[in-house]
């Protein structure tokens, strides 16, 4: 997958910079409308930055379209995007989420749980660890309340979007900046 050059980015009318950023943020097309509107970018960080600005100000509305753009953790494969697949890769690419099916229904579990608790997806900037060490994450994150919970998985789903867009541009290790 290629991703435009800041500059590519920057010349493309505001459609295309929405596609060529959908794999970035799972699609959420409002957010990256909103981001293509604070154009121009000098380069790939300011884009960043910029997405928290953008996201600072966005309506809940389109935050949460934002967070429930992304997948379950411990989806099946099948109902991953590409990049999403490498990132909670654990299961196979049969349709399975996970070789344990103990987890898989703690999983399945614990996402209900969060998402009947706060109203939008669990989104944690998983960073190559397996699901069974984000199971405990949303038990922690059930402790909290709604408002830091949407700010935390705001801020997560912006460093995924940092790490794929470095992934993208060839840096293969995630980011280690991008998880503290």
């Amino acid at each position: 997958m290629d991703l435009p050059a800041t500059d590519d980015l920057n010349a493309l009318s505001e459609e295309g910079f929405v596609e060529a950023l959908a794999p970035l943020f799972e699609g959420a097309p409002r957010f990256v409308r909103r981001l293509a509107a604070v154009r121009p970018f000098d380069n790939d960080e300011a884009l960043l930055n910029a997405a928290r600005e953008v996201a600072a100000v966005a309506p809940e509305p389109e935050l949460l379209e934002l967070l429930n753009a992304h997948p379950r953790i411990g989806a099946p494969p099948a109902a991953m995007s590409p990049l999403s697949r490498e990132e909670q890769g654990d299961g196979p690419d049969d349709g399975e989420p996970t070789s344990d099916p103990g987890l898989d229904e703690e999983l399945v579990a614990l996402n209900e749980i969060y998402e009947a608790r706060f109203g939008f997806r669990y989104v944690i900037f998983v960073a190559g660890r397996p699901p069974s060490a984000i199971a405990p994450l949303i038990e922690v994150a059930l402790r909290n309340d709604r408002k830091a919970e949407l700010r935390r998985g705001v801020d997560d789903a912006i460093y995924v979007a940092g790490d794929r867009l470095r992934r993208l541009r060839g840096a293969d290790e995630p980011s280690e900046e991008a998880a503290e």
